[in-house]
């Protein structure tokens, strides 16, 4: 592999906004910071120590995101700003942030990448330490049969395959290499949700910053005017239709937005792993979950 210098960001890119499951807002400033440092979060309401790695022992919950922890500090649903700092090539960073989760935007990392290509990044005097593996690791989940396997290759390279069974979405592959365009291709595919899944959802104190524009939301079965109707009230917007099997609350940015987001998110969570990781990752039905168990196993057999 072509050696390449690590790279920080040129100057500090401010975010705010309500995060996905907490609906808590929260201010996020992305720092440069000194080659070596790897991607740190802290959490300066909790004071100047209250630093988290961005690395998988650090992984406390893989409900619907990534959450990392240690000690009192948690950061939930990094996967997006992990993806748009890995699909942007940065090295090392500092994120400063007041609230317990990452703002949710739009759903993509489009505006995450955006701010970073107008900003620039800064080569730095020390090079990438790229993620070698051994030898394959495979993680399976014999239930779903969902897996992700990593192989040694001197080309990364990362194929996705979603199945979820919907005649709505069908099975939808994506795929990321040295050649993709990660920001035009990949950044500004959405978090999507079933629609049948929503009110559990909300009962499970999930997704209480949800709402009609940080989401796709796929109609998979029938749904009655009245149970539209209760929905345009819940999101306070206008009324709702179904449109090809999706809520018209936004047009899809491409045919397959659901499964290059899967692979926006296995960017992100593949991350953890320490690094860039020089290897083939292969997925099918991927989720923050399986990818964790992955990414765990590959510091483990690191170490």
């Amino acid at each position: 592999m072509t050696s390449i210098k690590q790279q920080t960001l040129a100057g500090e890119l401010e975010f705010k906004g309500k995060g996905l499951h907490t609906g808590r807002t929260s201010r996020m400033v992305l720092k440069p910071a000194p080659a070596g440092t790897g991607i740190l979060f802290r959490r300066v309401d909790l004071g100047p120590d209250a630093i988290v790695e961005a690395l998988a022992e650090n992984i406390s919950s893989t409900a619907r995101s990534t959450t990392i922890s240690k000690g009192e500090a948690s950061v939930a649903t990094i996967e997006h700003i992990m993806s748009a700092l890995t699909g942007m090539g940065v090295d090392n960073a500092i994120i400063d942030i007041d609230n317990v989760e990452v703002p949710i935007l739009d759903g993509s990392a489009r505006f995450y990448v955006e701010a970073i290509a107008a900003s620039g990044t800064v080569e730095q005097d020390a090079l990438r330490e790229y993620v070698d593996i051994p030898e394959e690791i495979e993680v399976r989940d014999e239930k779903t049969g969902s897996f992700v396997r990593v192989t040694p290759s001197d080309k990364p390279g990362i194929d996705v395959t979603i199945d979820f069974g919907s005649k709505v979405l069908g099975v939808q592959t994506a795929r990321w290499d040295e050649s993709t365009d990660y920001a035009s291709e990949i950044a500004p595919c959405r978090t999507f949700v079933f629609l049948h899944e929503i009110a559990y959802l909300f009962q499970n104190n999930l997704v209480k910053g949800g709402d009609m524009d940080n989401a796709i939301v796929i109609a998979e079965n029938p749904v009655t005017e009245g149970q539209l109707s209760e929905l345009s009230a819940l999101f306070n917007v206008p009324k709702l239709e179904v449109k090809e099997g999706y809520l018209n609350n936004l047009q899809l940015r491409f045919p397959d937005e659901c499964g290059r987001h899967k692979l926006l998110d296995l960017v992100g969570d593949l991350r953890l792993a320490g690094g860039y990781l020089n290897a083939k990752v292969t997925a099918f039905k991927p989720g923050h979950t399986i990818n964790s168990q992955l990414t765990k196993a590959i510091r483990e057999r690191i170490r």
